[in-house]
């Protein structure tokens, strides 16, 4: 296989908030910081990476600036999956407490997920428990 999905660029009009925002919510790792670019990577990019081929080691999110905020609904989001034991409602409670709001994109009154917001306006979905 000759190309692999590395990373998700996320625009962001303050780089460090929204990636340390995005670093509490996922319980990731900065990789690499500076005034223009954070990298986040899940923790087990520090501890088993290296004996992981590329392939498994899963995607990092990236955090860039731009000068304009955010104008339309995204094209691409985020989904975030809940343990098959935890609650949904608990995790989203928690992620509004930390900044984020829900929002209505047309997935209508029997939706299993939640449509929410980061602080800068990115869609994302908390799906029903799963283990898969």
């Amino acid at each position: 296989m000759g190309l692999r999905w590395y990373t998700v660029v996320v625009d962001c009009i303050d780089v460090a908030a929204q990636a340390r925002w995005w670093q509490q919510v996922l319980g990731w790792t900065v990789a690499y910081e500076a005034a223009d670019e954070v990298v986040l990577v899940p923790p087990h990019a520090f501890t088993t990476g290296k004996d992981l081929p590329p392939e498994e080691r899963g995607q990092g999110l990236v955090f860039v600036p731009v000068p304009e905020g955010k104008q339309l609904k995204n094209r691409l989001h985020i989904d975030l999956a809940p343990r098959a034991d935890d609650d949904q409602a608990a995790e989203v409670a928690k992620l509004e407490a930390m900044g984020a709001k829900r929002v209505d994109v047309g997935q209508g009154p029997d939706a299993t997920w939640v449509v929410l917001v980061d602080p800068e306006g990115n869609e994302f979905c908390v799906l029903s428990p799963r283990d898969d």
